[in-house]
């Protein structure tokens, strides 16, 4: 199966999990395993953020491609770049904003334990 670029999903989430601005999200795939939720692209604009939230039952991957950022790991904070690599597992929480002057973006992949 293969998910052309001009065939993948764009959305807006305003003030995404209680966070700042908006986010963008490009859906890569139109079909997802089962244990799949999320496999996509999220745009952050300057200033824009997801906000604090717990995952359960799932973990959560980000990617950074491109930009600069403060992520939220549990009640631990640190800065992230293009090439970091974050895990949010079942019963932890994180957040991230957009500390830069450029869109941060990065990669969203949501898997179900």
């Amino acid at each position: 199966m293969i998910t052309r670029g001009n065939q993948q999903a764009h959305s807006i989430r305003e003030y995404m999990r209680g966070g700042k601005k908006h986010v963008q999200f490009t859906d890569l795939s139109s079909q997802l395993p089962e244990k799949c939720r999320v496999f996509s692209i999220l745009t952050l604009i300057p200033g824009a953020s997801i906000g604090y939230h717990v995952h359960e039952g799932e973990t959560e991957l980000f990617y950074i491609l491109e930009g600069n950022g403060r992520f939220q790991d549990d009640d631990k904070f640190c800065d992230v770049s293009a090439g970091d690599c974050t895990a949010t597992f079942s019963g932890h929480g994180h957040g991230i904003e957009n500390t830069g002057d450029t869109n941060l973006v990065l990669l969203a992949n949501i898997v179900k334990d």
